[in-house]
Order: structure tokens, then sequence, then C-alpha cells
């Protein structure tokens, strides 16, 4: 085990060997870290995006609250944008299912502005969401 879990946040957009370990926990063990590794998730382009995406969809129906923080949030789009990416295809959840349909209906101006309005959508259509 690490000794401080906070270790396991990667340091900079290229450390993939931080986040290469992030597999090797479960979400219990890194519970108090997901914000600040959802924050990775604000640009997927960043090299270390990819492994830190993949650990936080293996755990994605525990961070609900986490995830529905960052799409009700009105401050940053684009990261809304990637993360309705990510987790759109592959939620369970009731409540963030409601708020992507809501960002897809009923887009903010800024939401339509960073099209995360268009990806909801396609969220909506490849999932037969109504």
């Amino acid at each position: 085990m690490i000794e401080n879990i906070k270790d396991l946040i990667p340091k900079n957009k290229g450390d993939l060997s931080t986040a290469q370990k992030l597999k090797n926990y479960s979400h219990e063990d890194l519970k108090e870290i997901v914000p600040d590794l959802l924050e990775w998730l604000q640009d997927l382009n960043w090299p270390v995006a990819k492994p830190v995406s993949e650990y936080l969809e293996s755990i994605n129906d525990k961070i609900t609250t986490e995830l529905l923080s960052i799409l009700k949030n009105n401050e940053d789009e684009v990261w809304k944008y990637w993360i309705i990416t990510v987790f759109g295809p592959i939620t369970q959840s009731p409540i963030i299912k409601s708020e992507i349909i809501r960002i897809a209906a009923s887009p903010t101006k800024n939401e339509m502005i960073q099209e995360v309005d268009e990806v909801a959508k396609g969220i909506m259509n490849s999932r037969n969401w109504k």
C-alpha cells in the first residue's frame, strides 16, 4: 500500500507512471483523491487523461456525486464536455442520465458555445434515451 495517497495524483500532464498505478487500487483506497483525479479529465488530449479516465471509468458507479458536481457547475464547459464524452456511454446513474438529458434539451448559453449540448445529444441518441 502506498504511504501517502496523494502520491497517486499525477504531478503533470505527462506523469504516466503515476497514472498507471491507479489501476492497482480500489475506489475505497482512492476515494479521497477522486476529485483531484477528475481534474485530469479537463482535457482528454493530455497524455495522463487516458489512464486516469480508464481508472475512473472502472469506478464510475461510485463517483456519481463528483460527476454531478462537474456537470452542474457553470464554470468549465469544456470539462463537462469531456466528462460526458467519457462517462455518458457507460453511466448507469439515473441522476447523471437526467443531467445529460437536461444539457441536451435546455443547455445554457455557454454549454451551447462549447458544444456540450451536442455531445449530450449524441449520448442520448446512442443510448436511446428520451
